[in-house]
């Protein structure tokens, strides 16, 4: 009895009882293979702290990064029609969306809201990546109008912070209509004279950059961010060419002036600060009958100095006035030329 109490039962009991360990305690650097604790990742804002690689972020662990304090106001989603198409490939739209609900705890791919970012009130929206890839359907494109036009009616600056792999199959031309439906806010934006800045991170593909997404009025990256509206193996194989090293790369795009600045992310707070108080100001209003500045006081010691007339001195020439014999005579003499 003592061997199967002593030995056998503790067996299975360690067996029975066996801690589960999670699998996302230690993170692989996708640049250079590195194993990096999470907490140590989230503690550098999900940045590599040796290679710098920005790994990618949820929208809401985006949002609380980026306004002061970790807090903002929340703007909430439009509601939109769920599976407009009944649209079926290898599973059901609408049980594709479930499923990413439940995964990412969000209703869709765009999260905005409202808050301070170094004392400067503004307006942010973010797409998740984790989010069906950040693909813009009906309700992404309703949420960043939506933004937009919170941002016009408190007049205060907007922030897009654009990852997606482009417009959403699933939903098919209702999806492709809202690149023009966000551009139509963009220019609302425009009339309104907000700030529009853009901060593309890693990746932004597809459709989206036919539209919002490169329509800032500063455009800004992360480092090594994917930029572009086609993917570099498609182009590749299109062209049958070897692409440039760092092609539709962050620094390549900015070399080449397609975007403003690169900068990192724990630059990103104080440089999209700046820049809107650089760009957004209200215009002061007149001051309406002021009245005038009282006259200096002469010093003490010092006459007061008369008023200098500055009009230029004229000389009236009458009719009856008569000419100076000597210059008449001086003109009789002077020969006329031919």
């Amino acid at each position: 009895m003592s061997w199967i109490t002593n030995v056998v039962r503790p067996k299975i009991q360690s067996l029975l009882n066996k801690r589960e360990v999670p699998k996302n305690l230690w993170i692989k650097c996708p640049d250079t293979g590195e194993m990096v604790f999470h907490r140590d990742l989230e503690a550098n804002r999900f940045v590599i702290p040796t290679s710098g690689y920005h790994m990618r972020m949820t929208a809401r662990q985006r949002l609380a990064d980026f306004f002061d304090g970790h807090t903002w106001e929340e703007f909430e989603p439009p509601e939109v029609p769920t599976d407009p198409l009944k649209f079926r490939d290898e599973r059901r739209y609408g049980e594709r969306l479930r499923d990413n609900r439940s995964k990412t705890g969000e209703q869709d791919a765009v999260l905005a809201g409202a808050g301070t970012v170094e004392d400067v009130p503004l307006v942010a929206a973010v797409q998740d990546f984790a989010f069906m890839g950040g693909s813009l359907g009906m309700a992404a494109g309703e949420g960043i109008i939506e933004a937009m036009m919170q941002a016009v009616r408190r007049e205060l600056p907007f922030v897009m912070f654009a990852a997606s792999g482009g417009a959403r199959m699933q939903e098919g031309i209702l999806s492709l209509m809202q690149l023009p439906r966000t551009t139509v806010a963009v220019n609302a934006l425009r009339d309104a004279r907000l700030p529009y800045i853009v901060v593309l991170t890693n990746p932004t593909t597809g459709g989206v950059t036919a539209s919002y997404a490169m329509l800032g009025d500063i455009q800004i990256a992360e480092p090594g961010a994917l930029i572009g509206f086609a993917g570099p193996r498609v182009i590749e194989q299109t062209l049958r060419e070897k692409l440039p090293e760092g092609f539709q790369r962050a620094e390549y795009l900015r070399d080449h002036g397609m975007i403003d600045m690169v900068v990192h992310r724990h630059d990103l707070r104080p440089t999209i600060a700046r820049l809107c108080r650089l760009l957004h100001h209200h215009d002061e209003p007149a001051v309406e009958d002021a009245a005038p500045l009282p006259a200096p006081e002469p010093e003490i010691g010092t006459e007061p100095v008369a008023p200098v007339d500055e009009s230029p001195a004229t000389e009236e020439i009458t009719a009856d006035a008569e000419p100076d014999p000597d210059e008449a005579a001086e003109s009789e003499d002077t020969p006329t030329p031919a």
